[in-house]
């Protein structure tokens, strides 16, 4: 089932076309990852998403009704982390999940249970009446989470929820991410740490001048810049090794040595790596070390789009 469906969806500001025409289709239980670097329309998209700012064409669906017709079906089903920390510092942290979590129509005791429920998930319960100017960066942002899955929405947007924060903070809220998958959530993910991306998404779009340039699983999108995989081993042997036979298997391209390291390049369809351990075990050469290559995101981003996501 989709839970979020944009078709031909277009945003203008006077002549510049910020949303080009876009389509996109997020099933339940996926994490999709929403790159694109300053300016190419990724946060003109998402906050179309979120009814903060109205299309000039096309249409928005969540869980299969319209957005704009449907305002408080979709308010009760989005839950927001926007970049910007958005908490109040002059309430506590149970007033302030308790304060948002009431917008969405929350009252009584199910609000001071799920209010209670969503400081717990973000391991906050302990500081629930602490005020937030004196938490952490990592704890502001653990209770912006918190303020917007109190009411349990389907779909999540997180749009760059670990920024200028430590690596322990960080690490807390990439599980607390994979946690709310598991509880069933679907999320929309964006970050500039392209490492996150690769770790936590199950597939990705890049949008570029407005466009969906490119989507896929992590594997798919590699596949887009280079069909080719590298494996480097390192041997004991500093005797030049024969790669002749190791150059007749099955989609290897290139094989060649230097001092103890064996360079391969093969064809990334072709699974071989096991025929090629077998031929220098059976040839005696003892192997220390082995890396296989292959373009991470950043690479594809940067080939794709011919700029740095940071920029």
């Amino acid at each position: 089932m989709s839970v979020l469906e944009i078709r031909e969806l277009t945003k203008k500001f006077g002549d510049f076309i910020a949303v080009d025409h876009i389509s996109l289709q997020i099933k339940e239980g996926e994490i999709f990852g929403f790159l694109g670097a300053n300016g190419a329309g990724k946060s003109t998209t998402i906050n179309m998403i979120a009814g903060l700012l109205r299309s000039n064409d096309g249409t928005i669906e969540i869980l299969g009704k319209n957005i704009m017709k449907n305002r408080r079906f979709t308010k009760m089903n989005l839950g927001i982390v926007p970049q910007d920390i958005a908490i109040y510092e002059d309430l506590t942290a149970f007033e302030n999940v308790k304060f948002f979590a009431g917008l969405y129509g929350l009252r009584g005791n199910e609000l001071n249970a799920k209010t209670e429920e969503a400081l717990a998930f973000v391991g906050l319960q302990d500081h629930h009446k602490n005020y937030p100017k004196n938490f952490s960066g990592g704890m502001k942002r653990r209770l912006n989470i918190a303020c917007a899955i109190a009411h349990q929405p389907k779909l999540i947007i997180m749009d760059e929820p670990t920024v200028g924060i430590d690596p322990q903070s960080r690490n807390y809220i990439l599980d607390s991410v994979r946690k709310l998958n598991e509880m069933g959530c679907t999320i929309i993910y964006t970050s500039h740490y392209m490492e996150e991306v690769e770790e936590v998404c199950t597939r990705i779009a890049i949008i570029d001048h407005g466009k969906i340039i490119a989507e896929g699983t992590k594997e798919q999108l590699k596949s887009i810049i280079t069909d080719k995989k590298e494996v480097w081993i390192e041997v004991k042997t500093k005797e030049p090794v024969d790669l002749g036979e190791i150059k007749k298997i099955k989609g290897v391209e290139m094989a060649s040595f230097h001092e103890n390291m064996i360079q391969i390049q093969s064809d990334a369809s072709i699974n071989n790596l096991n025929l090629i351990l077998e031929f220098l075990i059976s040839h005696h050469i003892e192997i220390r070390a082995l890396q296989e290559k292959e373009p991470n995101l950043e690479t594809v981003f940067l080939t794709l789009t011919g700029r740095n996501l940071r920029d």
